[in-house]
């Protein structure tokens, strides 16, 4: 693959991240949650990868909080990735590039509710400890997931908190 660019979202890109994530997931609205997230930026770091002047993904953090600690916590999720440019690449750069990011600014782990094939990739673990803000079915016990980030990372323990955007149940479960 030829030189893939990871820069930051901007409001540009609004109406392309949409059609992407239409895209992406044709069986699912996730436009609502995309537009919610893109409209905060001081709780999101959203990411597009670039190829050759084209917009192929997008991922976006969100910033949250662990009930009753002081960790540095955020929230993976939504990625997308084109459908031609899927199992390129394209995702693993945007989320190497995110964790790297949330890394220097001091985030300390990262949760993400995804294929733990996928995200073990990149030190992805089942996390135990920090509870989701809605009940998960049990089938997708292994699917909630963390790593830590350097140092900051370590025992985090409680519910995670998170904003309005992701206080929707149906986020949550099937």
């Amino acid at each position: 693959m030829s030189e893939l660019l990871v820069r930051p979202c901007t409001s540009t890109d609004a109406g392309w991240v949409e059609s992407l994530y239409r895209a992406a997931f044709p069986e699912e609205d996730l436009i609502p949650l995309v537009r919610d997230l893109l409209q905060d930026p001081a709780a999101c770091m959203a990411l597009v990868a670039v190829h050759d002047g084209r917009l192929v993904g997008n991922v976006i953090f969100t910033r949250c909080a662990v009930a009753g600690s002081a960790a540095r916590v955020a929230l993976l999720g939504p990625l997308a990735v084109l459908p031609a440019w899927q199992r390129q690449g394209v995702g693993g750069a945007l989320v190497r590039d995110g964790l790297r990011q949330l890394g220097e600014e001091g985030v300390g782990r990262v949760l993400v509710l995804g294929d733990p094939a996928y995200y073990g990739r990149f030190g992805f673990r089942q996390e135990t400890r920090i509870v989701p803000p809605f009940q998960l079915p049990e089938a997708w016990a292994a699917a909630w997931q963390s790593v830590a980030l350097g140092d900051a990372g370590g025992e985090v323990a409680g519910r995670l908190e998170v904003p309005p955007a992701w206080r929707r149940p149906e986020l949550w479960g099937p």
